[in-house]
Parts: structure tokens; sequence; C-alpha cells
């Protein structure tokens, strides 16, 4: 049972749910209508400024940070380019170098050839004149032992002494030939 306000005597009561009941709607339309404005306005003046601050900030740091990465990114590829230029130029000097070592070495060396080739051939000019002058002396040599050789077998052979004009003289045309 439900009480009459006007009266104050007891009225049996309707079911069902009081929001849907036709006599407080006029009530419950105008609770509606404060709360709504209430609401609108604490949102409209405070909550939403607030969050709009925070997106602004938030943009605003994520712009900076994105700026900053570019930034980095921009000197991370210019510390590379001058990396990559310092890289080339070693590599063109060590080349260099290189050449230039090679080139002292192959003059070097071939100086030193030369040089070993002059005291090979001053040798070999030398030695050829030895061999000249060894030839020279054996067959100087020859001839005295073909002459006695002569000799000796003319005087076995004939059983007696051979001219020495005529031995010598057998023996230089004989060596002649």
């Amino acid at each position: 049972m439900a009480t009459n306000t006007t009266t104050g005597t007891q009225v049996p009561s309707k079911g069902g749910f009081p929001a849907f009941k036709v006599e407080t709607f006029g009530s419950q339309l105008l609770w509606l209508a404060i709360a709504f404005g209430l609401l609108y306005y604490l949102m409209s003046r405070h909550i939403a400024p607030r969050i709009g601050g925070i997106l602004e900030e938030r943009s605003g740091r994520i712009a900076a940070d994105l700026a900053a990465a570019q930034s980095m990114k921009a000197e991370a590829d210019a510390a590379t380019a001058s990396y990559e230029k310092s890289l080339a130029e070693a590599r063109a000097n060590a080349q260099a170098i290189a050449a230039e070592t090679r080139a002292k070495i192959n003059g070097a060396s071939d100086s030193e050839r030369k040089s070993l080739e002059a005291k090979l051939a001053a040798d070999l000019s030398s030695s050829e004149a030895k061999i000249a002058e060894a030839r020279t002396a054996a067959m100087g040599n020859v001839r005295s032992i073909a002459v006695d050789a002569t000799h000796a077998i003319v005087e076995r052979l004939a059983g007696a002494k051979a001219e020495a004009a005529r031995v010598e003289a057998a023996v230089d045309a004989a060596l002649k030939h």
C-alpha cells in the first residue's frame, strides 16, 4: 500500500516499475533535465578542457619525440655517410701505400737483379778468360806431351832417335787439323 500525500490516507498501489508510472513522468523529466544540465556544465567547463589539455600535451610530446627521432636519424645518417667516406679514403690510402711499397720493392729487386747480372757477367767473362788461358796452357802442354810421346813411339818402333825438328813439325801439323 502506498500513502496519499495530500490526504494522508492509504491507497492501494498499482503494481509495476515506478519509472513507468504516468503520475511521476513530470518530476522525472524535471530531474532528468537538471541532472543532464549539471553534467553538461561539469563536462563542458571542467572535464572536457582537462581532457583536451592532456590530449594536446600528449600530441605535443609525441610531435617533439618524432622531431627528436627524425633529428637523431639525420645525425645517424650523417655519421654513417662520414664513416663510409672515411672508410673509402682509408681503403684508397691503403691501396696507394701498397702500390707505392710494391713499386719500391720492384725497383729494389730490379736494381739488385741488374747488379747481380752485371756481377755474373763479369764473373763469366773472367771465368772465360781463365778457361782460355787454361786451354792455351793445356794446348801448350799437349804439344810438348805429344812431341815427347812421338819421340818415344818413333824410338821404340824404329829403334833410332827421331829428329826433334821433324817431330815438332809433324805434331804442329796434326794439331792444326
